[in-house]
């Protein structure tokens, strides 16, 4: 297959038809923008079975989003799309790096559904930007924003209830927006990405433990078991984790 890209934590390559990839889910855990890092075996097997699970629910609702099926273990085909480079971040409880630069305390439910948008850049450590920022370097226009916005907010309202079926929180949590071109040189916003437990913050309903990356961030281990947690809680059938070939 032909390698279109590698990020932190998947890699592209070509799908076997127009206008599709294969999104392949490898087994690196980074935080910090990649100042720390290691490798833990199944993650990526972890990731995909879980983010298949949520797009496929997400078919019940009327937000558009890229992903087809799910391939195999470690892979998914999805419409190849031009990802829009903000970061939306979502957030109802405060955590995270909220906490250290609002000084807020954590756990404390926020008064409203909170959305940030972040620039998508490794190099500047993903800043957070404003609206005003994103019509300034022409990241998005007037339409793109509000349709990321709206569908952000839509999102948030569906995986709220599906965690809380599993007797899980959420948190907050970050998803990406691509453009998909159509017929006739117009294009649609549609959610991209992947939605997992490496991009959201998950806390057991009884115990506040924590279920997602932040394991691997504060050094609590046990981020795989967490992981297949969630996993059986969605009543997945997986396979035995096993390292990348």
């Amino acid at each position: 297959m032909k390698l279109l890209y590698e990020g932190k934590a998947k890699k592209l390559f070509a799908g076997p038809d127009t206008g599709t990839v294969i999104q392949y889910f490898k087994d690196d855990a980074t935080a910090f923008n990649a100042q720390k890092k290691d490798t833990l075996i199944g993650k990526g097997i972890l990731n995909n079975y879980i983010s298949s699970c949520i797009f496929e629910a997400l078919n019940q609702t009327d937000i558009p989003h890229h992903f087809i099926r799910q391939l195999s273990d470690r892979e998914q085909l999805v419409k190849e799309v031009q990802i829009i480079p903000i970061e939306v971040i979502v957030r109802k409880v405060a955590a995270g790096s909220i906490c250290k630069r609002l000084g807020l305390k954590e756990g404390e439910p926020l008064a409203n559904t909170l959305i940030e948008f972040c620039l998508k850049d490794d190099s500047l450590g993903d800043p957070i930007i404003s609206r005003e920022h994103i019509e300034v370097m022409q990241l998005a226009d007037e339409f793109e924003m509000d349709a990321m916005t709206s569908m952000a907010y839509r999102v948030t309202d569906f995986l709220t209830g599906l965690f809380s079926m599993m007797q899980i929180q959420l948190i907050d949590f970050k998803i990406e927006f691509g453009r998909l071109n159509s017929v006739g040189g117009f294009h649609e916003v549609i959610l991209a990405d992947e939605i997992s437990p490496d991009n959201c913050r998950l806390w057991d309903m009884k115990t506040n433990e924590k279920l997602d990356k932040d394991r691997f961030r504060r050094d609590l281990g046990g981020l795989i078991e967490s992981y297949t947690d969630i996993a059986n809680r969605m009543s997945l059938k997986l396979p035995e984790l096993k390292a990348e070939l």
